[in-house]
């Protein structure tokens, strides 16, 4: 049997992230939440010390980079969740921060550095709060300077180091986008995408302004990496595999360029000689999948962050010259055993129609035909999101504590082709829903689950998906455990942020238009509308500052539910968004969800 932790034993465990090396590469910027919220620190990578650089107890800082050439670190920071993020400049010396962007009701982010590195492109909506416009600060005065204006949805998704070349992105449906390569000397602007049903996403130029990277699936189920010569306008395939590729990063020199793919639910990250495009090996790591590499300016050391199902994530550097790797952190809890915690096993069952589902499963230790566990199915956000193998504190507490957990990828989950992906559209509640049935009823044929004791738990999308389950299935699951879930689709998707313009039209493709005809579907597949067929104990967490599913969505369906005379129980977090960011209320939301769960979900027997 394992050992048993307690929920704060687990928020013991550090998330921590890198944000990049300092000018001789003896040090990292990094950001973890050891103090309950993020805050930046610098970790020097000899004797793999941390000291903070920041200091905050009630908003997150995000650490974002280094200041080219100096000592003084960039973060961004938004007040409760209210997702209007700032970017910050600070030194170690400094006792209050300078806000870069300081234009009142703006959302703004770090978009990288000129090739001189005597500026800073930052994307953002000050100008007009609809749309997000390219602006380039220089780092002397930070005085803004507008670089390219978006007037029509037409989001700059990349720039080419001579500021020549910037590549435009608009989307179409949620399937469906289109890509530009806007010529600011020319003032020309061509299409570089069809008319097909393809996504179309640009990944970097290279500096001498003749090669640009993107990936699309056109005429393919999978993205695949495109090489496009700016000069001549030929387009070539430059990599694919068997899944998404997911990303293509070149290093400073251009002497490498990474690859990112989906593989299974899964990162897989391939480094190559940029010059000849021949791989070159990674250093094994045992039992840890490499999941980020950040390549220094010199291009002689490569930060690695892995990570697996059973640890969170951890950094290490590795030397090219020396090939030395040398781990810089421990993240997990010492009081911790990991071989207590449970590896995520990829699964697929057969769903209503004959589908084969992907689902990332996690059976506990002490689960066996003697001992029947409980169990969860686990629904991702999205719509069109999906569950990976990755380490994850709420779930590795609920299978210690004798859950198992079934993380379903319901048709219309990414990572599994754009047919598996458009699967959904416009049947949400109908045949995703039963995807998570059918994965219901496969864990009830296990011998080792107590087929009537299986409930529902998810967030955001999956959080509606509970809230469906138990109104349109009232029979089905014992219990639902909703994370800030859309109760109210005409609502929720009439006031969608303006900052979401340029997606709002590929959410109405999706989901329906709600000042249409779709708005009686839409009603007929809203939770809120359908309330008094629940009649399963619910328990509902939100963040009063959510700008996407507004409170007054958890709110209603609570005060519907408790008509019912069903045990319902509501936790409302005053200082978070969507998604909870803080330990304290990450802590408070497991431990009330446990105990729901013992309390409705156990057997008694």
């Amino acid at each position: 049997m394992p050992k048993q932790y307690t929920v704060e034993q687990l928020y013991e465990n550090i998330a921590v992230y890198n944000a990049g090396f300092n000018a001789d590469e003896t040090k990292i910027l990094v950001g973890n939440n050891s103090t309950g919220i993020y805050n930046v620190y610098e970790l020097n990578i000899s004797d793999t010390v941390s000291k903070p650089l920041t200091t905050s107890v009630n908003e997150s800082f995000f650490a974002v980079n280094y200041l080219p050439g100096s000592s003084s670190f960039l973060y961004s920071a938004d007040k409760g969740g209210d997702e209007n993020s700032h970017i910050y400049l600070m030194s170690e010396s400094d006792t209050i921060a300078q806000d870069l962007t300081p234009w009142p009701n703006s959302a703004n982010s770090f978009a990288g550095w000129s090739a001189d590195k005597k500026s800073m492109y930052v994307s953002s909506n000050m100008r007009e709060v609809q749309f997000f416009d390219l602006w380039k600060l220089d780092t002397a005065s930070w005085k803004p300077t507008l670089i390219y204006q978006n007037d029509s949805g037409l989001d700059a998704s990349a720039i080419s180091k001579s500021e020549r070349y910037i590549a435009l992105t608009n989307s179409m449906t949620a399937d469906k986008n289109e890509l530009y390569l806007y010529d600011s000397k020319n003032k020309k602007t061509t299409r570089l995408s069809n008319d097909n049903e393809a996504t179309w996403n640009p990944m970097g130029f290279e500096k001498n302004d003749t090669v640009m990277f993107y990936t699309t699936n056109d005429g393919s189920e999978f993205s695949y990496l495109v090489k496009y010569n700016i000069n001549s306008g030929k387009a070539e395939k430059y990599y694919e595999d068997n899944w998404d590729i997911a990303g293509m990063s070149i290093s400073e020199n251009e002497n490498f360029h990474t690859i990112f793919v989906n593989e299974d639910g899964m990162n897989k990250i391939l480094l190559f000689d940029h010059k000849t495009n021949q791989p070159i090996d990674f250093p094994e790591i045992e039992d840890g999948d490499v999941l980020g590499v950040n390549i220094s300016e010199s291009e002689k050391n490569l930060l690695l962050t892995v990570g697996s199902s059973t640890s969170p994530r951890n950094l290490y550097v590795y030397n090219m010259d020396q090939k030395i790797l040398k781990q810089l952190n421990s993240t997990l809890n010492k009081e911790i055993d990991q071989n207590d915690l449970v590896k995520a096993e990829v699964i697929r069952f057969k769903s209503f129609d004959g589908l084969d589902i992907p689902a990332i499963f996690y059976k506990p230790h002490q689960a066996s035909k003697k001992n029947r566990v409980s169990a969860l199915i686990f629904v991702h956000g999205g719509p069109g999101g999906q569950s990976r193998v990755g380490f994850n504190n709420s779930i590795q507490f609920f299978v210690n504590h004798g859950y198992a957990v079934l993380a379903v990828n319901n048709r219309g989950s990414s990572g599994y082709g754009k047919t598996f992906y458009k699967m959904d559209n416009k049947d949400h509640s109908n045949g995703d829903l039963k995807d998570c049935i059918w994965g219901k009823k496969w864990l009830a044929q296990q011998n080792y689950i107590n087929s009537t004791a299986i409930g529902i738990y998810g967030g955001s999308y999956g959080g509606t998906m509970v809230l469906a389950a138990l109104a349109f299935y009232p029979e089905e699951f014992k219990v639902g455990v909703n994370l800030f879930g859309v109760a109210n689709w005409l609502r929720t998707l009439r006031s969608i942020p303006p900052y979401w313009e340029s997606f709002r039209k590929a959410l109405y493709d999706e989901m329906g238009d709600p000042n249409s005809a779709d708005s009686v579907r839409l009603k007929n597949i809203s939770p809120l509308y359908n309330y008094e067929k629940i009649n399963k104990p619910l328990i509902v967490f939100q963040g009063a500052n959510d700008v996407r599913v507004l409170p007054i969505e958890s709110d209603e369906i609570m005060e519907g539910v408790r008509k019912n005379g069903v045990p319902v129980e509501y936790v409302l977090f005053p200082d978070e968004g969507h998604g909870f960011a803080k330990k304290e209320n990450q802590i408070t939301t497991d431990k009330r969800t446990l105990a729901f769960l013992d309390k409705y979900l156990k057997p008694t027997n």
